[in-house]
């Protein structure tokens, strides 16, 4: 069941608020003052901790880039005018080419090589953050996903829009894939119980 949260509580921790849920969707920062920045990266901290599934989206990949000492392009064009066109205003819908990395966890959700999103966007990835790897490619070069490099935490970001009308047909496998994680993840504790007590 889905759970909506704008902002965090003030005076509430994580462990309060998020008690029992089972992965996070990060669509995007909503922080408007220093404090509620670092909330927002002490969630992606309090979500490494505990190994809690993670899908960071758009300005979400951007959040959790930097609170691992990342870094982005605030405007591609300006910044980056060797790239492609990844903003078309006023025209919307834009959709590219990306690679997907081999041995990468995103490439056992898409498979590796060329796919096709619907990624439109003016700000990108600069500097990958530790802990962090790029799973895809614009064919120009341009970051366009993240995950995390331990094999236990499902932590991805991507540029593109997953659940949009745009989307495509094989995004639903993000989704799969961070429900998967969420449900191993809540019967491993039962699991290794039953391992003790046998």
């Amino acid at each position: 069941m889905p759970l909506l949260l704008r902002q965090k509580p003030s005076g509430q921790s994580w462990d309060n608020i998020l008690d029992g849920v089972g992965g996070i969707v990060l669509a995007e920062s909503k922080a408007t003052t220093g404090r509620q920045a670092d909330d927002e990266e002490a969630l992606c901290e309090w979500c490494r901790r505990r190994f809690l599934p993670l899908l960071a989206v758009d300005r979400g990949l951007h959040l959790l880039n930097v609170a691992y000492g990342g870094s982005i392009y605030f405007d591609l064009a300006r910044e980056c005018p060797e790239a492609l066109q990844h903003r078309q205003p006023p025209e919307r819908g834009l959709r590219h080419a990306i690679m997907v990395e081999r041995g990468t966890h995103l490439a056992n959700l898409y498979g590796e090589g060329e796919i096709v999103v619907n990624s439109e966007h003016r700000r990108a990835v600069q500097r990958v953050a530790r802990g962090f790897r790029v799973g895809a490619r614009a064919l120009d070069g341009v970051v366009e996903a993240i995950e995390a490099q331990q094999d236990n935490w499902f932590a991805i970001g991507v540029q593109w829009h997953p659940a949009s009308a745009s989307a495509s047909g094989l995004d639903i496998q993000l989704f799969r894939g961070l429900v998967d994680s969420a449900r191993q993840r809540m019967h491993k504790p039962a699991r290794a119980a039953r391992r003790a007590v046998a």
